[in-house]
């Protein structure tokens, strides 16, 4: 003992690591000893399996032996025996491993990714999350409920719920400059609606920090948000839109508005996009081509480009910076349902999918992604964080993974038991000025979540 303290105090005088470093080193290494520990005795306790299965067969061969049964069934037999434990055995193995790999992450991103805020009072799944671009900042959710609803960011309260839609609100975006907001719906419309809000006094807002995200607990419905009392039922209610875009003869499942804000795009079911000009409520081009229902659409942010995306694994980019010609660019290359495109800084373009990718493409060489990322499970409405390039990758599996340009991952938003998303997370929403909740995610289970992402903190990680 003498020497391995001696051993000890020499390596801690040799070491360069400031102690809180080293301790937090000394702490992980200590974990993995310890996953590692129970992973072999699982092995041990597999192996004595292994033996008394092998034995009980043995016995079982004499007697099949007896009854006069060919070889070949015993092996068969035999053979499905030690390949269900095989594959008993692999399952621990890797649900072992990956739950010490997954402690390295979480520790990083418990520090960096907190859950600030909740959003309940939707009767049904929100689709779709976004935030205003102009004072007063407010969220926005669009609900499978038929409704719209704006929330006070700091409070979590219900400021405004807008009713005018007959069917599902696919999708919602602000007005770049006035407090107008833009919905798609199922019911074949998109409507542009006139909000005025008072914001309450903010609240403090309760630490969370300390809610560990480590523990992947699997949810029933009876976990989902208590929603009894009508959050929005006190709030006031707009029932008729400014304007309403009719021209799609299927669901519209998004729309957005051009720079500048005079003109809107809509994606519809019908395989078209619809480019309307705000004022009049005219069409003014149809945009033709995709071969089957489009899923998103997004626009530049300060050019006249919109990209349109769809179920035939393809998303298109339109080009009305010249009035004359109105070019379109076909990029191919997943091999699933595109879920979203949208743009970036500079000539890039992130696409996400059903399968399980996300490419980021650049305008001028289209031929091949510059970057891809591969994941576990279906991409839904992607987000970037435009000053940092940060990607946000909504799942299928209820994760929420962080991600740089260039494909590296950064963390994975906590989720457990008690915090985070119980049902597919279908959106991501980046506000990177705002001081309290810099990115939104909103989901299956009726609730959207704001996040405080210590940024520098991730890029210092990585």
């Amino acid at each position: 003992m003498s020497s391995d303290s001696e051993w000890d105090q020499s390596a801690c005088s040799d070491s360069k690591l400031p102690s809180s470093v080293r301790s937090t080193l000394l702490e992980l290494f200590g974990q993995i000893e310890r996953e590692f520990e129970n992973l072999y005795i699982e092995n041990l306790e597999l192996r004595r399996e292994i033996d008394t299965l092998n034995e009980r067969l043995a016995a079982e061969g004499q007697a099949i032996d007896g009854a006069e049964l060919s070889k070949g069934q015993l092996k068969t037999k035999a053979s499905h025996s030690t390949s269900q434990l095989s594959q008993k055995l692999k399952t621990t193995y890797k649900a072992s491993t990956s739950k010490i790999v997954s402690s390295f992450k979480t520790t990083t991103s418990r520090a960096a990714c907190q859950l600030v805020k909740e959003y309940i009072g939707h009767r049904d799944g929100i689709w779709d999350v976004s935030v205003a671009k102009t004072q007063p900042v407010v969220l926005g959710t669009a609900s499978a409920d038929h409704t719209a609803l704006l929330w006070s960011i700091e409070t979590g309260k219900c400021l405004v719920k807008y009713a005018g839609h007959v069917g599902s609100v696919n999708s919602i975006k602000f007005h770049p400059s006035e407090q107008l907001a833009l919905t798609a719906s199922g019911d074949q419309t998109a409507h542009i609606w006139r909000y005025a809000v008072q914001l309450p006094t903010p609240q403090p807002v309760a630490d969370t920090s300390q809610i560990s995200g480590e523990d992947e607990v699997e949810c029933s419905d009876k976990d989902e948000p208590d929603l009894d009392g009508d959050v929005s039922s006190d709030c006031p209610t707009i029932r008729v839109p400014l304007t309403s875009l009719k021209s799609h003869q299927g669901v519209v499942i998004a729309a957005d508005w051009l720079v500048g804000g005079k003109q809107a795009v809509t994606a519809s079911w019908d395989r078209t996009a619809n480019l309307y000009d705000v004022e009049t409520s005219e069409l003014v081009h149809s945009l033709t081509g995709h071969d089957q229902e489009l899923t998103h659409c997004c626009t530049h942010p300060t050019q006249r480009l919109v990209v349109t995306s769809s179920r035939d694994t393809t998303f298109r980019l339109w080009d009305f910076r010249d009035p004359s010609i109105h070019s379109v660019n076909v990029f191919q290359g997943h091999t699933d349902t595109v879920t979203s495109a949208v743009f970036t800084v500079g000539d890039n373009v992130v696409s996400g999918s059903d399968d399980r990718t996300v490419k980021v493409w650049d305008l001028k060489n289209m031929r091949s992604p510059i970057a891809t990322i591969r994941t576990d499970s279906a991409i839904n409405r992607i987000n970037v964080c435009v000053g940092q390039k940060i990607i946000a990758l909504p799942h299928d599996n209820r994760q929420v993974r962080l991600f740089d340009m260039s494909g590296v991952r950064l963390a994975r938003l906590p989720r457990s038991s008690r915090q985070g998303h119980r049902r597919m997370v279908c959106c991501s929403a980046w506000s990177e000025d705002h001081p309290v909740c810099n990115l939104f995610t909103c989901g299956f289970d009726r609730q959207a979540i704001g996040w405080n992402i210590n940024i520098p903190a991730l890029l210092q990680e990585k």
